[in-house]
């Protein structure tokens, strides 16, 4: 049977994230995560089911993308399909066809697993690797040591605290208080939780929120910030080592996270945090 592309619909978003879920391991390298669907969700069930593609067989889904931004599709692929090549050349002539609503014409960058059988078919077809990206990984075999500062789990008497450091962390972020609620009513929530840092004055400094993939799997980072007033004073390594414990608790493997290979900032925080870096990851890139 053929390769069949789908947009789900919001009913059927659950069997994406199970599908994602599923995908995880500590042998693959960092890729797209139901925690990166579930920090898409705080635009609303709607908007994620539009922003998801899944391309399957025979009633299995094989890959999984998310539209994540404009001209941006992040993408993963089961473990026993990466090579395949029927499933390879199907998704390159979907993410290169605009009439197929997937990816619109003029400049694209695709994130796929650096092994799989489509990153050679997009190099083929005159694709070329863009920035590098750090992934980095932390253990959780072994008990994660205090972080430090008191951190606190939020729930919605937090919620606005919680996004309020968030919008100083990154700029032009518009995570609100609403937002949070809308994110935390989502499926992938379930496994998932929001942690914020306080100094010693009490003042609220860091936020994260963590998303587990079930017990034995890597959970994820997504995002973690840091209030610009109180930048340079290890709490981002605090809140990064908190929530490697909430992971751990939760029964993840390990923690994983990802950055620009140049923000050398945030490197070091997370390594700081007992995260170690992974081989470099790069997006493929379709100029205009």
């Amino acid at each position: 049977m053929s390769i069949e592309l789908s947009e789900p619909d919001v009913n059927g978003l659950g069997e994406a994230v199970a599908a994602l879920r599923g995908w995880q391991s500590d042998a693959s390298p960092l890729q797209l995560h139901p925690g990166d669907l579930g920090w898409f969700w705080r635009a609303g069930p709607e908007a994620t089911a539009t922003a998801v593609r899944t391309w399957s067989r025979d009633g299995r889904i094989l890959a999984v993308g998310l539209l994540d931004g404009p001209g941006l599709l992040r993408l993963t692929i089961a473990r026993d399909a990466r090579r395949d090549e029927e499933l390879a050349r199907s998704m390159l002539a979907d993410v290169t066809d605009p009439d197929r609503g997937v990816l619109p014409a003029g400049r694209a960058s695709i994130e796929a697993p650096m092994t799989a059988r489509l990153q050679d078919l997009l190099a083929g077809a005159g694709w070329h690797a863009d920035e590098p990206w750090t992934p980095l990984h932390r253990d959780l075999a072994q008990p994660v040591p205090p972080p430090g500062v008191r951190v606190e789990r939020v729930g919605p008497g937090l919620a606005a605290e919680s996004t309020a450091v968030h919008r100083s962390a990154f700029d032009g972020s518009t995570f609100t208080e609403e937002r949070w609620h809308t994110m935390a009513a989502g499926l992938p929530f379930a496994d998932a939780r929001t942690l914020l840092a306080y100094d010693d004055g009490g003042a609220a400094v860091a936020c994260v929120t963590v998303w587990s993939a079930g017990a034995g799997r890597p959970g994820l980072l997504e995002p973690m910030g840091v209030h610009r007033d109180h930048r340079g004073r290890g709490h981002g390594r605090a809140i990064s080592v908190a929530a490697a414990a909430a992971l751990r608790d939760m029964g993840a493997s390990s923690a994983m996270v990802c950055t620009p290979a140049s923000n050398t900032a945030a490197v070091a925080t997370y390594r700081a945090a007992g995260y170690e870096p992974r081989a470099l990851v790069r997006d493929m890139t379709r100029d205009a």
